[in-house]
Order: C-alpha cells, then sequence, then structure tokens
C-alpha cells in the first residue's frame, strides 16, 4: 500500500516555503533601502575651509604646462634658482596674503578668496607684484583645485577651459603648496 500524505501536511508545507521566500524578500528589500538611504545624504563640504586655513601654504613646485589642442607640448618648471621662501595664507576671515610672489623678494599680495559653489575652483580678489611687463597680476582669479589635503594644496590656473581646438595653444601654471610646519 502506498503512503499519501494529507492535503493539510502539503499546505502547511507550501505555507511555509513561501513565508521563507517573502522573509528573504523582505529582508533584501530593507538592506536596499537602508543603503540607499546612507548613501543619498548630501556629503558635506564643510572641512575645506578648515584644511586651507590652517596653518601656511610654502610654494614647493611651479610648472607650466604648454599644450596644442590634447597634446602637451613641454613641460616648463619655474623658480628652481629661488632661493625664497614663498607663502600663501589664507585666514579665516577669506583674506588672503602672499609673500615673494614671482620670487620678488618682499613683494606681497592681499586680497579675499573663496570656494566655487561646486568647491572646485578657489577665486581670489588678491593682487601680486610680479615680474610681468604690467608689473602686477591676480594670479588666482580662478584657480582649479587639483588636490587640497591636509599637507597639500595643488592649484591650476591659465586656459582651464573644457573645451578647445585641436590647434588652440593653451598654457596652464601649476603651483605646488606644502603645509609650513608650526614649531
Amino acid at each position: 500500500m502506498q503512503f499519501i500524505p494529507s492535503i493539510g501536511q502539503d499546505f502547511l508545507f507550501l505555507q511555509a516555503q513561501r513565508m521563507k521566500k517573502l522573509l528573504l524578500f523582505a529582508g533584501l528589500t530593507v538592506a536596499l533601502l537602508i543603503g540607499f538611504l546612507v548613501n543619498s545624504c548630501k556629503k558635506s563640504t564643510d572641512y575645506l575651509p578648515t584644511l586651507l586655513t590652517n596653518g601656511k601654504w610654502q610654494l614647493a613646485s611651479l610648472q607650466v604646462f604648454n599644450y596644442i589642442g590634447p597634446t602637451l607640448e613641454r613641460i616648463d618648471t619655474l623658480n628652481t634658482n629661488c632661493n625664497l621662501t614663498q607663502v600663501f595664507q589664507f585666514n579665516t576671515n577669506n583674506t588672503c596674503t602672499y609673500a615673494n610672489f614671482d620670487c620678488l623678494s618682499g613683494s606681497s599680495g592681499s586680497g579675499s578668496w573663496s570656494f566655487s559653489k561646486d568647491h572646485l575652483y578657489l577665486n581670489t580678489t588678491m593682487v601680486c607684484k610680479d615680474t610681468t611687463a604690467a608689473g602686477s597680476s591676480v594670479p588666482f582669479q580662478s584657480a582649479r583645485i587639483i588636490n587640497l589635503g591636509q599637507f597639500s594644496l595643488v592649484l591650476q590656473t591659465g586656459y582651464l577651459q573644457t573645451y578647445y581646438s585641436a590647434t588652440q595653444v593653451r598654457k596652464i601654471t601649476q603651483y605646488g603648496f606644502v603645509k609650513v610646519k608650526t614649531q
């Protein structure tokens, strides 16, 4: 004689299987929702002014990248024989100064600073005495921030437009700064 399970046992077994699948699906859904909520929170950039204003920045390297269209033609390293310490300082009241700009002894520039809305550019009103024919410039009027960390700051100025022709001559100046150690 063959054993035939009762209809009630089959029904309970199928219900238990459905319940396991439902709980698994519900658990995955909750995990996904939590993941979306955690990752969708707006990231704060409130720490950037603190990184900038927490000490003085000494010029460590100055390079000029010369392009024709997208092709890098040559890199010039400037101030290789400069024995002056060039210091860029940002203050919490949004003013800034630069001492010995363009390796000119005793020269200094001052002005105000701010970030662009997307925090990718540093904007200053600082006018610095330099060796150009005009005798002064606003070198960081709109400087792209390449790096801003606890110990380093890299800014690029010059022809920073995203779109350019294949024959466009472009010159980008890159300033590399390191944090000055305080005694």
